[in-house]
Parts: C-alpha cells; structure tokens; sequence
C-alpha cells in the first residue's frame, strides 16, 4: 500500500514515435504527461533499428520532463510502471551492455526465414501453442534469422529483450520480460510460460539460455536502483512494475476488458490493432494460422487479436499526397488543416464506390493473413471519380480491415471500444461502426497505454484488490455512450465486404511476383 502523501503512479509508455511518461492520481485521473520523440532508421535491406542506449535516455528524459511538471514528484510517487512497442529484439550483454542497435517491429529482414519456418512440419504445433502466427516482427523469427545469417549477435548476447524489458533493466537492474510478449513468441498461451517444443520449433534450443524470467507485474515488482534514481530524479526504492506490452496495456487502459465478452477494442493508430477478450479455454485458433493470443492481466482471461501493419498511416499518406499538390501553389496546408477538411470530402464522395486494401506499410501485412509482400492499391477506379472518392476508399478501407480481422477471430462483436490518435474522428468511427455492424463507445482516456501500465502498479502495490477493481475506477467510467452504425450504410458494406475479401486472396500471388521482380531489378 502508498504510504501517506504518496498519491501518485507514473506509467511509462515507450511507442515507436514517442516515449512517454504519464501521471495519474491513485484514483486514474490523469494529472500530467511528459514525452520526447523516438527516431529510428531504416535501411533499403528492410531494417528498422534503434539504439538501446538513446532509448534509455530519453526515457530518462521524459521521466525527469514529467518532475518538471509535478511539484514533488519523487515523494508522491507510489510506484512506476513500464510498457513499450512490442516485438521486436534488443540483445544484452556482458554488464548489460548493447550487443548492437535493437531490431524493431517495422525491421522486415526475417521474411526468407518467416517463409521457410511457415513451410515447416512442426509449424501447426508451433501456431496451436503459442496462439500467434509467426512473422518478421516477432523476436523469435529475427532470432532464428540471426542465428542463419548473423549468430555472432546471438553469441556475444546474454539475454534477448523486448522494449520495455530494456528500460525495466536499466530502472531496476532485473532481466525479465511478461507474459504477453513471452508466451506469444516462445510460449504456451494457457500455461502463460516457456515451451521447449515452439523453441524447437524455431531452430533457437541451442539459445534457450538468451530467455529471461517471464514477471507478472501485477504480484511482482523490484525496486527502483540508484543509478536509476540519479537518471530520472525519481526515488531509489520506488516500486516498479514491469507493463505487458503495449498492445494489451492500450486495450486494458480503453476498455478491452469491462467483463463483457461481447465487446471487442480497436486501436486506431500508426497500426490497427484489433482485439477482444475471451477466456483462456474459449480462445478460437483459426485454420490459416494468423493473429496473436496474448494473456491480459486477468486470471483466466486472455485476448485475441488480429493487427493491420498500417492504419492511420494509410490515412497520412492520402492527406500528404493532396498536401503536396496544393504545395505546388505555393500554399503549404498543416496536416492539422488537412484533417479538418475530411468530413467535407467524405461529403462529397459515394460510399462503397472504390476498394482500397491498406497496406501501405514496407514490411507488408500480418493481419489477418501475413505477407511481406503485400502493398496498397485502389480497385474499381474509373474517369468520373475525384480526390474525395480516393480519401473515402481509404477510410473504408481501413474499416474493411478491421471487419477482415475480427472475422477472423469468429463472431464480429456487437460493441466496438475505440482508441488511439484517430479515434475522435466522427468520420472514422462511423464508417468502422458500420463495417462490423457494432455500436462505438470512444475511450475518454487520453493515454491508454501508460494507463494501463499503471493499473498493474496500482495492483501490485495494493491500491487495489485486482485488477476488475481497478478497471471499474479507472476506465469504465470514461467509456463514451455507444454510436448505433449508420443504417444505410451497413448493408452497402456487407455488399462490400466480400469484394474486399476476394480481392485481397487474388492479389497475393501479385503482390509476390511484383516483390520478385523487384529484388531482381535491384
């Protein structure tokens, strides 16, 4: 429990664009947040790499900026907590040093080894125990493409990290990770530990050793070291607690789980995640072998998700192509003001008239299906179509998206919570209401993610019983009232949902010869 003046957790969440660092009184009310921008680089071999060292940093940094604002901050701080991107590989060596810069979600290097590992007969036993679908953004397939193409990384390694697991390290000295992030990669869902058959399965048995201790947050948390202390102007003894990753710590600050199993939660932000809540027994494997199971801090319950690569980025690049245009008048609009005039042009378009499939993204699609091949396109254009026909077919698009993935998970829920940088648009809400044929409740809560991470501290400290407590406090009551989908465009998009189905299994083998002839040019 706090002790007296302590009112006060901090949660830390680490994003590919951003790391943050959030306050909340004990009771879930945000009092400040403090964040400073995270940078990556890719290269043309398909890597998105970052170092280990500047990530601490500025985590550092955004912990110190939050002190700026919160008088006392040390004192009154409870507790910490951390989540961060997840995926991903951050190796760790002697002293806890780097072994190189992290390979992040968006690196796509392992898709020969991805391709090869899918093919494999033990790749049913894999999917079927870990719950997840193997792709390039997961640590187990970057390790077993280290292991073929680069294993000095692996040798001169101690421990294979994720994001948070790193700045949980360099907060309190301990090597773990959660698991979330463990048994979706390396685990059994059901058993939330290590399974020698999926490690086997990914070629890595001679590397078991590099796995660290999967912690639950929720009962475990290790003090805050001086070091640490020194860097971020917190307390040394401070109570940290180490957040599942991202995705689960969003859903659980915006609602994925209120004890409804009936209602599902989508996040809208660089990425489209996509999950709903179901306990460990009823969790559904689908046959083509694709989405995530990954547990929630709640006994017996877990969630399922399916996540587009890309989401709002297919929305970004839509608005900058017509941005630049104007630019050439010598007019340079904000993407602020460019956002402002989308309600118009959804106006001034016809619904359902243009496919767009959003997969913008470099490293391809692993929702629902995955391919590390597969790109964006416009199907049905024709003479008469105009710029907001092209803006409303991407916006649909991203609700197609969203239906694609949640069919693949079984029944489509009948109630859609919302959150992520997108979510307020009353044109995308609507539009994903009426794709899946839900009513859309809008999360109050501004940072979800920190949020969430804060509500295992909050337990583990003894602010709360569990967490169903907690959520009652802190995110429930900050659940919008529920939008009904528009009546006339809900039977336009059941018309249009096969199309966009059909389309996506036709182009695959496009998508893999283009991608062919391509690595063949260059």
């Amino acid at each position: 429990m706090a002790d007296a003046g302590q009112d006060i957790l901090i949660g830390i969440d680490a994003g590919t664009s951003v790391i943050k660092a959030v306050a909340f009184d004990l009771g879930g009310r945000q009092i400040a947040a403090s964040s400073v921008a995270n940078r990556y680089a890719s290269g043309a071999d398909g890597s998105a790499t970052q170092p280990l060292d500047r990530t601490w940093d500025d985590c550092a940094a955004a912990i110190r900026g939050l002190g700026d604002k919160v008088p006392e901050l040390a004192a009154r701080t409870a507790a910490v907590a951390v989540t961060a991107q997840g995926d991903g590989t951050w190796l760790v060596g002697a002293g806890n040093a780097p072994v190189s810069d992290a390979w992040i979600w968006l690196d796509a290097r392992a898709a020969p080894t991805v391709r090869r590992l899918v093919n494999a007969s033990d790749e049913r036993s894999r999917f079927e125990t870990t719950g997840t679908g193997l792709n390039t953004c997961q640590q187990g397939a970057q390790m077993a493409h280290m292991a073929a193409t680069a294993p000095e990384l692996l040798d001169r390694a101690e421990v294979a990290l994720h994001c948070k697991d790193w700045l949980y390290l360099n907060l309190t000295g301990i090597r773990a990770t959660d698991p979330s992030e463990a048994c979706w990669t390396f685990g059994d869902f059901r058993s939330r530990s290590y399974d020698d058959g999926v490690i086997a399965a990914l070629g890595l048995s001679g590397r078991r050793h590099l796995l660290p201790e999967i912690i639950d947050g929720t009962k475990t948390t290790h003090p805050l070291t001086a070091a640490a202390a020194t860097r971020t102007g917190l307390r040394q003894g401070t109570p940290v607690s180490l957040g599942y990753v991202d995705m689960v710590m969003t859903g659980m600050g915006a609602g994925v789980w209120t004890g409804d199993l009936n209602a599902a939660c989508t996040v809208i932000g660089s990425t489209g995640v996509h999950m709903r809540p179901v306990s460990t027994e009823a969790a559904r494997l689908n046959a083509e072998g694709t989405g995530y199971i990954m547990a929630l801090p709640v006994p017996g319950m877990v969630t399922q998700m399916q996540t587009n690569m890309a989401a709002t980025l297919n929305l970004d690049w839509i608005l900058r192509v017509a941005a630049d245009l104007i630019g050439e008048g010598g007019i340079s609009p904000s993407h602020a003001e460019m956002v402002g005039r989308i309600d118009s042009w959804m106006a001034a378009s016809r619904p359902g008239a243009i496919l767009y499939h959003p997969y913008i993204s470099e490293a391809g699609e692993r929702g629902p299906f995955v391919n590390a091949s597969a790109r964006a396109g416009f199907i049905g254009l024709s003479a008469g179509h105009r710029y907001p026909d092209l803006l409303r077919s991407v916006i649909e698009g991203l609700g197609m998206a969203a239906r694609d993935c949640y069919s693949a998970m079984g029944a489509l829920p009948l109630e859609l919570r919302l959150t992520g940088g997108a979510a307020r648009s009353k044109a995308l809400g609507g539009v994903l209401a009426a794709a899946t044929g839900a009513s859309v409740r809008v999360s109050a809560r501004e940072e979800a993610g920190a949020a969430g991470a804060a509500m295992m501290a909050a337990v583990a400290v003894g602010i709360y019983p569990d967490m169903d407590a907690c959520i009652a406090e802190w995110v429930t009551p900050l659940l919008g009232a529920g939008a009904a989908p528009d009546p006339e465009l809900v039977p336009i998009y059941n018309r249009t949902f096969p199309a966009y189905r059909q389309a996506r299994l036709a182009l695959e083998p496009v998508w893999d010869l283009l991608a062919s002839a391509q690595e063949s040019a260059a």
